[in-house]
């Protein structure tokens, strides 16, 4: 099918509360489906929350009590997909027939208490096709988040369309753009914690430069959603400015034109209609990995392996 329907759920987490959150993205999910969309996406870390105490808190003070119960209070909420934590949005996406695109924050009981933030897409069927770990936590980030790898820079067939994402601050890489764009990526989901000013120039642009659809997923958060069970409730509402995301929810075009320019400052379901014609008439001129490459100047290597840094010899 030439055409799909798309949706972004912008919405705000139960914030680090996972299994409320699940319930909220889960009636997202119903209403996506209800609407006819075929794709839903969901903003970066949706599940449980974007660790946004650390830019207020003194994040980096070394041997922090505060910060040290916080930290496990948010490992303790990570997604460990092996464990099924994710069941209920798979169930979700089975009953109604709609493709996920999810940010986590993501634990891997291998890896220790360490969590990755990644982002998973769920197919119509309830089946996870792939977890993509951020190649690189921006900036505090750091301080919460492990860098991830190439093992999920894919794309997977949508219809007609060519899909895949990047987290964040990844798809100012030119290279990772790249390793999307070489396996014909046509519809590019941008998953953001949140603002406008995320959102604003680099979804028209990586549209323009892709020839493809992109969907921007931002969040929203406000003290409010700071629950009152959380550690150390009342001290971050008291640190935490009264909103740390305003949303920046938007689509843009093959030719670099708003489907959706970024919406503000509410929770919503954004859906739009797109046109796999359009992809192939803006490659008429420009086709990033198709007759506007040069492959005999210039290649790109990529390892798509998950390293474990470990490797056992029991022989």
């Amino acid at each position: 099918m030439d055409r799909k329907i798309v949706a972004i759920a912008q919405i705000a987490p139960i914030w680090l509360d996972r299994d409320a959150t699940l319930a909220k993205m889960v009636e997202y999910v119903r209403e996506a489906g209800r609407s006819g969309a075929q794709l839903l996406a969901f903003a970066e870390g949706t599940l449980p929350g974007y660790p946004f105490w650390l830019e207020h808190t003194d994040g980096a003070r070394f041997e922090s009590t505060f910060q040290k119960q916080l930290f496990a209070h948010y490992t303790e909420q990570a997604i460990d997909v092996a464990a099924g934590h994710l069941r209920p949005l798979c169930q979700a996406a089975r009953e109604a027939a709609v493709y996920l695109n999810v940010g986590i924050i993501e634990r891997d009981a291998r890896r220790g208490q360490s969590v990755f933030c990644s982002m998973v897409l769920i197919d119509d069927q309830g089946e996870i096709l792939n977890v993509h770990r951020k190649l690189m936590p921006t900036y505090e980030e750091r301080l919460v988040w492990t860098p991830g790898d190439g093992a999920g820079l894919r794309t997977f067939p949508f219809g007609r369309f060519r899909l895949g994402g990047l987290n964040c601050w990844e798809n100012w890489m030119p290279l990772a753009r790249a390793a999307l764009y070489a396996q014909g990526l046509d519809l590019h989901v941008m998953s953001w914690p949140g603002n406008v000013r995320n959102t604003e120039a680099t979804t028209p642009f990586i549209a323009r430069e892709s020839r493809g659809y992109v969907l921007s997923a931002s969040s929203i958060m406000r003290r409010e959603d700071i629950p009152a069970h959380l550690p150390f409730a009342q001290e971050l509402k008291s640190r935490l400015p009264a909103q740390m995301a305003n949303g920046g929810s938007a689509i843009a075009a093959p030719d670099g034109q708003w489907l959706i320019p970024p919406c503000a400052d509410e929770e919503r379901l954004l859906l739009a209609e797109l046109d796999h014609a359009k992809v192939r008439e803006e490659r008429q001129n420009f086709d990033p990995f198709g007759h506007y490459s040069r492959p005999d100047v210039l290649s790109l290597s990529v390892k798509r392996q998950r390293p474990t840094g470990f490797e056992y010899s029991d022989h």
